[in-house]
């Protein structure tokens, strides 16, 4: 069962759309998918449905929505990579996390819902969801190759909540640099896992995707179920 519903910004600057997927019996705990530089598209979506089988109530936010509402590409072609490329460039990161705060409590409150919400960001979204455990009450968050992480490291500090990452080591987007400082800024945190996954560019789990692997793709689900069955569901 899947459906857009309409959420009102935090700041009054209007409202923005969110793709929802609920599970068979339409309750559970609930899962914000945060949205990679290509808008709300199919993959994204499919994620939304995946996570939806998995028994959680899957929501995820259009938080290019200021810039251009029902933005929905691919990474299938140099026009749309400049197009995701520009608005990755003209976006307002707090504002974006705002948004997923607010998506938060929306999922939160929203009838069949246990109370328990998780996030899980791919690329840009893999920053969100960093972003998203050190500023929101989200009960456990998934990073998924997000990008510039290492400029962010001084707000781990306020990361109190269970928090999951995925690094592609041969990532065309986080050199070799970045992942190391990220290494030395979240090895050792209490709530911080981090997977390296040798081998795999950018992008290695998304769908359909021109980087995907399969076999990396299916370890870093299969982690990243165990620990929202784990952190979302226990």
């Amino acid at each position: 069962m899947a459906d857009y519903i309409d959420i009102k910004a935090a700041d009054d600057s209007g409202s923005f759309k969110a793709y929802v997927a609920k599970p068979a019996g339409g309750k559970g705990p609930a899962v914000v998918a945060i949205q990679e530089i290509f808008g709300v598209n199919g993959g994204m979506r499919q994620i939304c449905d995946d996570l939806a089988k998995e028994g959680y109530i899957a929501i995820c936010p259009d938080l290019f929505w200021r810039q251009e509402p029902g933005v929905d590409i691919t990474d299938k072609s140099q026009e749309e990579w400049d197009k995701a490329f520009k608005l990755m460039q003209g976006f307002n990161l707090d504002k974006g996390v705002e948004d997923i705060k607010t998506t938060i409590d929306v999922v939160r409150g929203m009838d069949g819902s246990s109370g328990k919400v998780g996030a899980v960001g791919y690329c840009l979204g893999g920053l969100l969801a960093y972003l998203t455990a050190a500023r929101t009450d989200a009960d456990a968050c998934v990073s998924f190759y997000g990008v510039n992480i290492h400029t962010f490291l001084k707000e781990a500090a306020n990361i109190k909540k269970p928090f999951l990452m995925h690094i592609a080591e041969e990532d065309g987007f986080v050199d070799k640099d970045a992942q190391a400082k990220i290494h030395k800024g979240l090895d050792g945190h209490p709530q911080v896992s981090v997977h390296d996954y040798a081998g795999v560019d950018h992008a290695f789990a998304r769908p359909d995707g021109v980087n995907w692997d399969g076999e990396a793709a299916t370890l870093a689900n299969t982690r990243t179920s165990a620990f929202f069955e784990n952190h979302l569901k226990g």
